[in-house]
């Protein structure tokens, strides 16, 4: 009877227990599927965006022309050139400016401002790491790398002195001379050393097969220099743009001579340049447009020589610094071999003096690799035509 009344007193009990039990894992499917509902939720509110996003009617980009009174905007649309105006709020108003661009929807309605759009072309040339160059790093060329800092370095680094003197500094400085004697490391050395943005092109890149796409990279590069300003402009190898202007009847000279014309009107044209530096090299000058030569544009224009022997020397013991060189290399009296050189060409010659070194599998590179080197860059080069650059 005992063992009778100990039976049907544990049954409920354990019913009890497995009551429990299915509650707790309803509760955990509970949570579960809230969990669930709430990633649903979520991926619904995002596939509703983008339905709206779908649906929304785009936005047209123009630019202002001029802030009238009474609320009213002059603006241009980007593309089709259509002209109108359009009445804003007054507080989008007073932030309106000439030349701004702005976000229009259907009814020709300003929506937003967006600023300035630059060609992605244009936004590539500004230099966002300073080169690792340095004036000391140049061998020679003391008299121009002066001119250069005077002209470009200087007017940023420190203004006080010239107004002090009262003397405006020059605006703008053209190197010429040989390939390879360094006019492009000047301006490494000067993009490192000036406290501004550095912005540089070359020629080659503003020549384009449709007719104005030159002029407004041009017009858009000065647009970014003024806004980033104080900074410097770098054209490489301008004589692709800057020609003497001819008439020989064909689109593709016309066009260059459009950009060459929007350069010029940028250089010293009635618009103000601003706090902008302009550097340029070539190496033919005498295919440059008079134009573009005079004051005002190019206030210095610097030949770049061929190193002497004093420079030669400089040279060879900057390329040599890092080198293993072994007891018997005379540099002095290699700098008189390697006559008529260009910086580029000694260079070489220190590198192929080491490959040498390496093929022999020597430890350091001997005086016999650098006499090796001399013949053969020497050979490989040909003697330049430097008529061209007097």
């Amino acid at each position: 009877m005992s063992d009778m009344d100990e039976t049907i007193g544990s049954t409920p009990g354990s019913e009890h227990d497995m009551l429990t039990l299915q509650i707790q894992d309803l509760k955990a499917q509970i949570l579960d599927y809230k969990l669930k509902n709430e990633l649903l939720e979520k991926e619904l509110l995002q596939l509703r965006k983008e339905n709206a996003q779908l649906k929304r009617v785009p936005l047209f980009v123009a630019a202002v022309v001029d802030v009238l009174e009474n609320g009213e905007v002059y603006l241009r649309q980007q593309g089709n050139n259509q002209e109108y105006v359009t009445a804003v709020n007054e507080k989008l108003h007073r932030t309106l400016k000439p030349g701004m661009k702005v976000a229009v929807n259907n009814t020709l309605s300003i929506v937003k401002t967006i600023g300035n759009i630059y060609d992605a072309r244009v936004r590539v040339m500004e230099l966002d790491e300073q080169p690792s160059v340095t004036f000391e790093q140049i061998g020679g060329l003391r008299g121009e790398i002066e001119e250069v800092r005077e002209a470009v370095e200087y007017p940023l680094t420190k203004p006080e002195i010239y107004e002090r003197v009262g003397v405006e500094p020059p605006k703008g400085i053209l190197l010429y001379g040989s390939p390879g004697t360094g006019k492009t490391l000047i301006a490494k050395a000067v993009a490192r050393q000036s406290q501004a943005r550095f912005i540089r092109m070359s020629g080659s890149e503003l020549v384009h097969k449709y007719i104005g796409e030159g002029a407004q990279l041009v017009r858009e590069l000065f647009i970014l220099a003024r806004e980033r300003a104080p900074a410097i402009v770098f054209i490489d190898e301008i004589d692709a743009i800057g020609s003497m202007r001819t008439n020989d009847g064909t689109s593709g000279s016309a066009e260059v001579q459009r950009t060459l014309m929007q350069l010029l009107a940028e250089m010293d044209g009635f618009g103000h340049r601003g706090n902008i530096r302009i550097m340029a090299a070539t190496n033919r000058i005498d295919m440059l447009d008079p134009a573009l030569l005079r004051p005002g544009r190019f206030d210095r224009i610097i030949q770049v020589p061929l190193p002497d022997a004093g420079a030669r020397l400089e040279i060879l013991k900057i390329h040599t610094a890092k080198m293993t060189l072994s007891g018997n290399v005379d540099l002095p009296g290699l700098a008189e071999l390697a006559g008529d050189t260009t910086g580029a060409e000694l260079q070489a010659i220190c590198r192929e003096a080491g490959m040498m070194a390496i093929r022999r599998d020597a430890d350091a590179v001997g005086q016999e690799d650098f006499l090796a080197a001399v013949r053969k860059v020497k050979r490989e080069v040909a003697a330049p035509d430097s008529r061209m650059y007097l």
